[in-house]
């Protein structure tokens, strides 16, 4: 195959556009560095592309999913659990589904703005209950980074002086819906702690944008900008200096490297010619999504690096997590011939229930909040490449091994109770079955939460993490991984506002270090 090669060096390359690439693209060309962005799927303009307004009858299918948005026609979302031509596999008596966002702006386009920073304790939970692995880095480490990306993106919610809830800088929450109510008071009577939400909408202006106006669409990707996602808030600002070139429809094959083992650049398939492409960039920053990453890493072979680039202690691929999920339904008569009353609100909850309880008195080890629960790393749960599969580009795909543990089997169940119990409390009723322990209590498969984690983690030891707390690769010292990958624990907080304040902390490294001339 021919390989086109791009002459220039640019000073740094950037694989991916979501929280962690766009956040990296944002701090390193306005620190004065040259940057090449390589995003797998099209540009996006939320502004332009999105479908905010758009109403049932504007297709025959009235917005029901696409193969190729597979959340719905209407949803930001250009991606899903099966893409044409990109493949995954799952080994023998496994499950996993990996839901892959190919735009501009990736995930952060669709997500649900659930913006929860991680706690003391999370960053310590070996120390506490002898499991998993402690964070190279804490709390207090990371504190300065989650207040500047407050300030700067904009995140609603209130002070609650929670020990492991860590308060932001917040913008005024809105008011709890009817329905939220209900459930508010239901839970004070079981004594479940529910407060106002933490979203990354903004209730007041911020940096230019316009509060929220309460159109119920954050899915579909916010045309004022009002709701967080990378092209709204991160990539124009980098656009902004002259300073970034970014290539869309560019599907990374691997990162290249000299003699020395240094990173070279990045080579890639332009999706549009289906040529094979290099760029060249003094430093490399992965920030393509978790899997996507280590599959980059794996595909990444040379005689300097047989078993893969960043992987000679053997960890890329390992310690994957997914979070842990289950839902319930019931019927509630209350809610039922009510008078007509106001609704309006952001499209998202309004209430958050953050764990309450002291694991020390129940079966399982780590907590959950409404719905997504800690799963703690284990053996049986990773990703390698497939030895025989590859995608219509011909590079080798993922072939995932997942398996949940007792210890989420029995969390879920205690999700099962709780969820039936706010339903009585409530005076409804549940419309199914408690599922059966041989069905997992009716746990989500792996992937389908879409917080996968974990898989290029960081550690003080080469042996077992692949990036140090730096998340720089300790086999590579102008490499960086700037998403969910070097996560050591996946806690019951959903990860996005922990990967941007991880990329601002990062990047900011990358600059001092180019600055000092180290890398």
């Amino acid at each position: 195959m021919q390989v086109v090669r791009n002459r220039k060096i640019y000073d740094v390359c950037i694989v991916g556009s979501g929280a962690g690439g766009g956040m990296a693209a944002k701090v390193l060309t306005e620190a004065g560095a040259d940057v090449v962005m390589l995003e797998a799927g099209p540009m996006w303009d939320t502004a332009k592309d999105g479908f905010m307004f758009a109403w049932p009858y504007d297709t025959p299918r009235r917005g029901a999913a696409i193969p190729t948005q597979q959340f719905g026609e209407f949803d930001a979302a250009l991606g899903g659990w099966t893409l044409e031509g990109e493949p995954y596999t799952t080994g023998p008596g496994s499950s996993f589904d990996w839901f892959r966002s190919r735009m501009l702006g990736g995930r952060t386009n669709h997500w649900g703005r659930i913006s929860l920073r991680y706690g003391p304790d999370d960053f310590r939970r070996k120390s506490l209950d002898g499991l998993g692995d402690d964070w190279p880095i804490t709390y207090d480490d990371m504190k300065p980074y989650y207040d500047r990306v407050d300030e700067l993106i904009g995140i609603f919610g209130s002070a609650e002086g929670l020990p492991n809830e860590p308060d932001g800088i917040f913008q005024p929450p809105p008011r709890p819906r009817c329905y939220e109510l209900l459930i508010k008071q239901a839970a004070a009577k079981l004594k479940i702690t529910c407060i106002p939400s933490r979203l990354s909408i903004i209730t007041k202006p911020l940096n230019g944008r316009a509060a929220c106006h309460y159109c119920g669409q954050c899915n579909r990707g916010c045309a004022t900008h009002s709701n967080f996602s990378s092209p709204s808030v991160l990539i124009p600002p980098a656009l902004a200096t002259k300073k970034l070139t970014i290539i869309a429809n560019a599907m990374a094959r691997e990162v290249t490297t000299d003699e020395t083992g240094l990173a070279t650049g990045v080579s890639y398939i332009d999706k549009n010619t289906t040529r094979e492409n290099h760029v060249r960039a003094r430093i490399v920053v992965l920030a393509a999504s978790a899997c996507e990453s280590a599959r980059i890493l794996l595909n990444s072979k040379s005689s300097k690096f047989p078993e893969g680039m960043g992987n000679s202690g053997g960890s890329v691929g390992r310690y994957l997590t997914d979070s842990t999920g289950v839902s319930v339904r019931g019927l509630i008569p209350k809610m039922m011939e009510m008078p007509a009353h106001n609704e309006d609100g952001v499209g998202g909850m309004h209430l958050f229930m953050p764990w309450w309880v002291d694991n020390k008195t129940l079966d399982f080890p780590r907590g959950y909040h409404a719905g997504r629960g800690e799963m703690i790393p284990n053996k049986d749960s990773y990703c390698e490449l497939d030895p025989s599969v590859v995608d219509k580009w011909g590079i080798p795909v993922l072939r995932f091994h997942f398996k949940w543990s007792d210890h989420e089997i029995n969390q879920v169940k205690h999700m099962q109770e709780t969820f039936r119990a706010l339903i009585t409390e409530m005076g409804g009723t549940t419309t199914s079955a408690m599922p059966s322990r041989e069905r997992g209590y009716g746990i989500e498969t792996g992937g389908r939460i879409i917080h996968e984690v974990g898989v290029t983690r960081m550690g003080n030891d080469p042996a077992s993490s692949v990036v140090n707390r730096n998340c720089q690769a300790h086999d590579v010292k102008n490499l960086f991984v700037a998403d969910g990958g070097p996560f050591v624990s996946n806690p019951d907080k959903n990860c996005t506002w922990t990967i941007l304040a991880l990329a601002l902390r990062t990047s900011e490294y990358i600059a001092e270090q180019r600055k000092s001339g180290t890398i």
